[in-house]
């Protein structure tokens, strides 16, 4: 089996990686295009992939044809490799927004199409992958694509009408984390903290505590409470973030994340 990547991005990049490092294929059973020699030629000396000429090429070679490129270009792309697609093959796309009657329509044929929403700690392999497809993808073809997409983080099957909530809770939801982590160092910072060990002690917190909800299976308000000591000084946090609308912001912000991946 062969699988083929149009677009060598930061994902694309963190899914060869992943599939790579997890002994799910050899680096020549993977090809990819890129619109940049120089971004192919990057991706070629890592990982040692066949690197194919034209977009058509990966649709022509690859059994697992993964779309990973910006949504704005999915019109382009799918025109140029529609012809060559056949019924055999499977097509996963990662671009918000875009449904699978949508990736259909461009095809404008049968297709064995796979939605997924993956995000930005597929990089360090600590990806969370939402996953659809439509009624022509076997339960055999999506238990390997499921392998493949585990290869970098958890990947899970989900209804298509969640796909937007996906994007709100793992694919964007990074970027909150990330503003969680900062401002928390920049606060041990103005405590005396050196910068440096700010965000380690801070990203560290943050790890070991999603670490604590996958792991114990404990709800996340137990767990909260465990750290609460009457009279302490958890407690007195917690106030305050309760006070600022800490979670009203939080789910204020996913709802804006949710309707804007509905309306794209």
């Amino acid at each position: 089996m062969k699988i083929g990547f149009i677009g060598l991005g930061n994902m694309a990049t963190a899914m060869i990686g992943g599939i790579l490092q997890k002994g799910l294929m050899k680096s020549e059973e993977i090809i990819g295009s890129n619109r940049s020699q120089a971004g192919l030629n990057k991706v070629q000396d890592s990982f040692g992939i066949v690197a194919a000429r034209t977009n058509r090429e990966v649709a022509e070679k690859a059994d697992i044809v993964v779309l990973s490129v910006k949504p704005q270009f999915y019109t382009t792309v799918i025109a140029e490799i529609k012809d060559v697609i056949t019924e055999k093959q499977i097509v996963i796309s990662i671009a918000p927004g875009k449904t699978l009657q949508w990736l259909h329509d461009l095809f404008g044929k049968e297709v064995k199409l796979v939605r997924c929403m993956p995000n930005t700690p597929a990089l360090v392999g600590e990806g969370c992958t939402g996953v659809c497809h439509n009624a022509l993808v076997t339960e055999s073809e999506i238990v390997s694509v499921l392998t493949i997409l585990s290869g970098f983080g958890l990947a899970s099957l989900v209804e298509e009408h969640m796909m937007d909530a996906v994007v709100g809770v793992s694919g964007s939801s990074p970027a909150y984390v990330f503003m969680f982590i900062e401002a928390m160092a920049d606060e041990a910072v103005a405590a005396g903290m050196p910068r440096k060990q700010a965000y380690e002690f801070a990203a560290q917190a943050v790890l070991g505590s999603a670490k604590m909800v996958l792991e114990t299976g404990k709800h996340p308000g137990e767990l909260k409470d465990m750290v609460c000591s009457p009279g302490g000084t958890t407690i007195q946090a917690v106030r305050v973030l309760e006070q600022r609308g800490f979670r009203s912001a939080v789910m204020e912000a996913m709802d804006a994340c949710i309707e804007k991946s509905r309306s794209m």
